[in-house]
């Protein structure tokens, strides 16, 4: 028989010490052998606190519910406390039914709260607003003042009593335990400022050494200053920032624990313990302490710990000359703060531009804060933290260490409008869809070296194909600019884009069929003329130079057209033939032609009529024009007679763009025209035209090919770095020109400058690359910068699959085999959350050939940092980490379930792994010893003959073997088994031994009989359970003891 220790006699700290051991989640089922109990589960108290107790706990509550099923409706002297803080005892029965005892019941530093929320407490007499004795651990009283201040401290004791309508019943100085009786509940205990007047009466008490922790500082140093900064401040900061030592104090209790229990309690707290993670945690929580504490031997009165996070954030004036502050919560004089439980501390990143101003000038110490070894780190989606000067800034004024700039980089200025508020239309036509296009194209797949075969991928076509491709990706971009809200940088930016595919389509695409006709004497005709197809499958080699010629004439009139629309539109008063020059850059002849006839100029009319032809003849014009100027010149003809413009004219009709560009700007794209157009042969190939160009811009006698984006204002931005900010239009047409596959230029080529103003931006430039490389017009190797850049495009996006994707496409290097592993890798470990929780994306990255093993491997890790310790094993099984599925099955998983009777799970997980026990260490003292369990239950249950457990000494020297496991596993693990895991140790233990004994008198002998006690007494039971064990052996022996004497 089990007996119930006498409560009333015994402390709190006997009690709590008792009550841990005893200790049983509401939820827990029983075995099969109390299944009638489950219909009584859900009228039970629920206690979840680890450090509370209740008396008499759920498992003697079950054993009387058996004989009493109304028990919980009439508990005797119901009791509940907390360890270190106190307990409360009700008199008489109380109704217990279906209490939320942790929602209820609260204790904290020398006070207890029963029914905070004042709507859900019952009348007087009901549920715990009764009668009751509360006895309260005062902590904040030490052994020596209560030796000189006893009988003062008795005194207030009993003043505060009766002033709370309470009665006084005893103070013990031994254990520092205050009891009163109360009629009925609200809050009870002392208040910070009555806590204080029962202390502070001696003003020479100290603490004990032994007793003295960094929180527990005495406060008796206010008029000193100097001492208070060099005694008590457990982190000194600079002393040019003349921070005030008061101050300093009221920071250090707002960041420092003010009791090592309480931080312990609230870090289990529900509420502390929500889970921040992915874009939540992104936004919420970029920094975050996570150092464990540990316990060390005090060696001087002042003890270093480990900040915690500041609690409140006010952001600061973007203006980078006025320093904003981290705020914390003060109070109003220098007491002990009582700390808030918030959720920590908190970065509010709105402000988004290429790169920001700075979010916060945050005056406090960064090696507190941030830790000592604490420079610069990178978060994620960009944001920037350092102690240093901000991102641009002008200011040369050399900082303080102790400043904090936190600056985010916008990396997806392309998805945002003019607004810079983010489209979902934009992420489709600017990621999704020319993504979608490059994953519909043919594919060649390589093997790389390795043991999982990670599939690399390469998009190959041919030539013909090409046209139709560029046709399909300048569809999406025209999508795009049809979104309206776009700024007008970005929609030049676009139309950029679709020249380049244009002109990606006309240098190095190829036909089936070339007509042979070039009797046309303009281009446009010859432009009609090649699409018709002749009989002959033949091509007409000769006529292909002269077709991409006329092909490339016509993208670049095009490309030149808007500059020159705006430019015409600017001239308001000049006379028509500077309007007719302007029309002759852009080659609009034909309105050139209609100018001059409309002004009655009909010589010129007919001149520009003939002017840019495509045949010999128009050679012979051209030079006929510069001869009669020749003449003009040597007869000494006056030529201010003419007018300016009219000279510029019949200079460029003459071929001298030299001359007809005298003191006027052109961009690079209508000179190249000029140079085509009417300097160079009309027979003149295209390589040709473009090393001329390069010729004269080597000489400086050309503009620069600067981006369509820097011809104007920002062009002085880009006069420090040119060579990397030249446009990619020119580079295409260098590419075509020397037809090198290892062409020199590829990382200037592939820069982001070169297609568009933000220097992040790569997202359409990686697919003219990959269109390029598939024709094989260029081929390279270390254009990484470009893939990662691209990357971290659509990684900021949360497109982990398409980031995975690019990641595949990248080039095999013998130098790097594992790079793309490597890097798909970190992908899937720091955007778990995003890929995991999307099922088109998992399937996606699944399709691609990505081992499962590394997805199940990152949300593994993903779970474990959740605390979602059996999502986390089943994952650690599915990667086949065995030893560590193995740690948190036994340590963290198989408690739990076992104590809510879930054995067919605990069956699951530890079968899974038991094919790979000699992989796993300690197995037998961990999962095995569950296996054992259910094998050797279901072996003593059915109990048949001709098994192997017939006998009862078989059935002993089994269930010895097994108790012997159980204490052998309570070694190996040790501190790393919780108290759960314990308890159902003792449970398995004391099933194993019911069985034993529950056959120990069907023909057995005395000898066999007591030697099954002697196996049980080894077991690592309840001491009540022991002892009832015991004297039921004494009872048998006594027994054995008569049948011999008789």
């Amino acid at each position: 028989m089990s007996s119930r220790p006498d409560l009333d006699a015994m402390t709190s700290e006997d009690q709590a010490t008792l009550q841990h051991k005893r200790r049983k989640i509401a939820s827990d089922a029983g075995f099969s052998s109390h299944d009638h109990l489950k219909e009584h589960k859900n009228s039970f108290p629920t206690l979840q606190s680890p450090d509370y107790y209740i008396s008499p706990s759920l498992e003697e509550m079950s054993i009387h519910v058996l004989k009493d099923p109304n028990y919980t409706s009439q508990v005797l002297d119901f009791t509940i406390g907390r360890c270190g803080y106190g307990s409360v005892k009700f008199f008489g029965k109380t109704d217990v039914r279906c209490l939320d005892l942790d929602q209820i019941v609260k204790f904290h530093k020398n006070e207890v709260i029963v029914y905070e929320d004042e709507t859900t407490k019952p009348i007087v007499g009901q549920g715990l607003n009764k009668p009751a004795e509360v006895t309260l651990v005062l902590q904040s009283i030490t052994t020596s003042f209560l030796g000189r201040q006893f009988d003062n401290v008795v005194k207030k004791l009993k003043y505060f009593t009766e002033r709370q309508g309470a009665h006084f019943i005893s103070f013990e100085p031994e254990n520092c335990e205050w009891k009163f009786s109360v009629n009925h509940f609200s809050r009870f205990g002392l208040t910070e400022d009555e806590e204080e007047d029962v202390v502070m009466d001696d003003p020479n008490a100290v603490q004990e050494p032994a007793e003295i922790n960094c929180n527990e500082i005495s406060e008796n140093n206010e008029n000193s200053p100097m001492d208070f900064t060099e005694s008590v401040l457990c982190h000194s900061l600079p002393a040019h920032l003349g921070l005030d030592p008061v101050k300093m104090k009221e920071m250090r209790m707002v960041i420092f624990p003010e009791n090592e229990q309480e931080f312990e309690d609230y870090n289990e707290s529900p509420k502390f313990q929500k889970s921040f993670t992915g874009r939540e945690y992104m936004r919420t929580t970029p920094f975050k302490d996570s150092s464990q504490r540990t316990n060390q031997k005090l060696n001087s009165l002042v003890v270093r710990k480990t900040p915690l996070a500041l609690l409140e954030y006010n952001q600061g004036s973007l203006d980078s000359n006025s320093p904003g502050s981290i705020l914390m919560s003060q109070p109003k004089k220098v007491t002990p703060v009582k700390r808030s439980k918030a959720e920590g501390f908190k970065l509010d990143l709105t402000h988004e531009t290429p790169i920001t101003l700075d979010h916060s000038r945050n005056i406090v110490d960064a090696g507190l804060f941030m830790g000592r070894s604490f420079r610069v780190g990178w978060g994620p989606n960009g944001i920037l933290v350092h102690t240093g000067n901000l991102v641009g800034s002008k200011n040369s004024q050399r900082v303080l260490s102790s400043i904090i700039n936190v600056e985010k980089v916008a990396i997806d200025n392309v998805v945002r409008d003019e607004n810079r508020k983010m489209r979902k239309e934009l992420v489709e036509y600017a990621f999704d869809l020319p993504l979608s296009l490059h994953k519909e194209m043919n594919h060649e797949f390589e093997e790389e070296v390795g043991s999982f075969n990670l599939k690399l991928q390469k998009v190959v076509f041919n030539r013909l194909m090409l046209s139709d491709i560029c046709r399909s990706y300048i569809d999406i971009v025209e999508r795009q600019l049809e979104v309206p809200g776009l700024s007008s940088s970005a929609r030049l930016v676009l139309t950029h884009q679709i020249m380049v595919w244009e002109l990606i389509k006309v240098l190095f695409s190829e036909r089936e069929n070339v007509g042979n006709s070039l009797d046309s004497d303009n281009e446009e005709d010859m432009m009609q003329e090649q699409d018709i197809k002749e009989d002959s499958p033949e091509f007409d080699l000769e006529a292909l130079p002269l077709i991409r010629r006329a092909e490339f004439s016509c993208w670049l009139q095009e490309s030149v057209f808007p500059q020159v629309q705006y430019e015409l539109g600017s001239l308001k008063d000049s006379s028509y033939l500077e309007h007719i020059f302007l029309l002759m850059t852009g080659r609009q002849l034909d309105a050139a032609v209609q100018l001059a006839s409309s002004k009655g100029d009909v010589r010129l009319a007919c001149l520009l009529s003939q002017a840019g032809g495509f045949t010999v003849g128009s050679t012979v014009k051209r030079n006929d024009v510069a001869l009669q100027l020749d003449i003009w010149r040597r007869n000494g003809l006056d030529f201010n007679f003419i007018e300016k413009e009219r000279t510029q004219v019949y200079e460029l009709l003459a071929g001298n763009i030299f001359d007809a560009l005298h003191d006027f700007d052109l961009d690079w794209k209508r000179f190249l025209g000029l140079l085509m157009w009417y300097r160079l042969p009309p027979d003149t190939t295209l390589p040709v035209i473009f090393h001329s160009y390069q010729h004269l811009l080597k000489s400086g006698r050309a503009p620069l090919p600067v981006p369509v984006y820097a011809d104007g204002p920002q062009e002085l931005v880009l006069k420090s770095n040119t060579n990397e900010c030249l446009d990619l239009s020119y580079f295409l047409m260098l590419l075509h020109a020397n037809e090198d596959p290892e062409f020199g230029f590829l990382k200037t080529m592939f820069s982001a400058f070169s297609s568009t103003d933000d220097p992040l931006d790569y997202h359409m430039i990686w697919h003219q690359r990959a269109v390029l490389e598939a024709i094989g017009a260029i081929s390279s190797k270390d254009l990484h910068i470009l893939d990662m850049g691209f990357v971290s495009q659509l990684l900021c996006l949360g497109q982990c699959h398409w980031a995975i994707y690019v990641v595949l496409h990248m080039p095999f290097r013998d130098d790097f085999p594992h790079l793309q592993a490597k890097v798909i890798k970190e992908i899937l470990f720091q955007y778990c959350e995003i890929w995991s929780s999307q099922e088109s994306q998992f399937e996606f990255i699944e399709n691609l050939g990505v081992p499962r093993i590394w997805l199940h491997e990152a949300m593994a890790v993903f779970f474990s940092y959740l605390g979602n310790l059996p999502e986390a094993l089943e994952h650690f099984i599915e990667c086949r980490n065995w030893h560590k599925a193995h740690t948190i099955f036994t340590t963290s998983v198989a408690h739990k379930l076992f104590l809510s009777a879930e054995h067919s799970d605990i069956w699951k997980f530890a079968t899974s792994m038991e094919m790979h026990k000699s992989e796993i260490e300690n197995w037998e003292f961990g999962a095995g010893i569950y296996i054992s369990f259910y094998s050797l239950r279901s072996s003593l249950q059915e109990n048949t003959e001709g098994s192997e457990l017939d006998s009862l000494e078989s059935r002993n020297a089994a269930c010895g073997e097994f108790l012997g496991r159980l204490n052998e596993s309570l070694a190996v693990w040790g501190d790393r088994l919780p108290v759960q895991a314990r308890v159902v140790y003792s449970k398995m233990a004391e099933e194993i031994s019911r069985l034993l004994l529950s056959d120990i008198g069907e023909g057995s002998t005395r000898d066999a009989q007591l030697s099954c006690f002697d196996t049980i007494f080894s077991a690592p039971m309840r001491e009540d359970l022991r002892s009832s064990h015991l004297q039921d052996a004494v009872s048998l022996f006594t027994c054995y003891l008569s049948e011999i004497t008789s």
